[in-house]
């Protein structure tokens, strides 16, 4: 099973991430198990020509690049479109271009102030890093609107995905609980998708690809179970206790089932 992670031999640069680099350095930062590749630029200053729209980064300025193969089911499409929507109302990164072509997709975003939930410094100070994780999915869950989110992560919705996709939905499935309260939920609310201020406060959210409205314990059941892989067991009442919530054991077990099956 190939997982996630840092590259850790050499990485050939995708023609088409190559031709919007237009010559800026590209850093291979990260390649997922599903054989996308996530590049860092810096550099000078660049004119990218993004449909009608011409868009400026400025020297100082580090772009994150995202690409993804032919046929790959990373949502780089849904992913841009879902940033632009919450970027109206919550820190996410700002998309810079959106394309694909016969070598795959790519999504362009300006890096976010802050760090990392799981680098080093946090992963050394779990109890900050934890509480802060709790604390921005909260806010991430009061500050989008619901009423007005076009993009759905309901229980129907992802088992129809995982359907269309191949993938067979185990029979023993139970019915889902009925929802605490809906939220527009994340969608992969792991700790490595917070970035924190230097203060230990949390400063954004990445990676928002499965953005929709769904049961709040769509988002909890899964940071409380990976949060034990980032900073070992034992942490998931820390962050309950952040963001404002008792635990719920019948829709934790369900939405962590979910996830598992889809």
């Amino acid at each position: 099973m190939k997982l996630s992670g840092p590259p850790t031999g050499p990485v050939s640069v995708p023609p088409s991430v190559a031709a919007f680099a237009r010559g800026r350095r590209l850093e291979p930062v990260w390649r997922n198990e599903l054989g996308g590749l996530t590049f860092r630029m810096d550099g000078d200053e660049t004119v990218f020509i993004d449909g009608d729209e011409t868009v400026s980064i400025d020297g100082n300025a580090t772009v994150y690049v995202k690409w993804a193969p032919p046929g790959s089911p990373l949502p780089l499409a849904a992913e841009a479109e879902r940033l632009r929507w919450a970027a109206r109302f919550t820190p996410v990164p700002e998309v810079v271009e959106y394309g694909s072509g016969d070598d795959g997709a790519w999504l362009a975003t300006r890096a976010l102030p802050g760090e990392s939930a799981v680098a080093p410094r946090w992963k050394a100070e779990p109890a900050t890093a934890v509480r802060a994780l709790g604390a921005g999915l909260r806010a991430l869950h009061d500050r989008l609107p619901v009423a007005d989110c076009p993009f759905s992560w309901s229980v129907e919705r992802r088992l129809d995905v995982a359907r269309r996709a191949g993938i067979v939905v185990p029979a023993g499935l139970p019915a889902p609980p009925p929802p605490d309260l809906l939220v527009v939920c994340h969608g992969d609310p792991c700790a490595p998708n917070t970035l924190l201020h230097e203060d230990g406060s949390w400063a954004a959210h990445v990676d928002l690809g499965a953005l929709g409205v769904a049961d709040r314990w769509a988002d909890l059941a899964v940071v409380t179970r990976n949060i034990d892989w980032n900073y070992g067991p034992g942490w998931a009442d820390t962050l309950l206790d952040a963001y404002g919530i008792a635990p719920d054991p019948v829709r934790t077990d369900f939405y962590r089932r979910l996830w598992d099956a889809t």
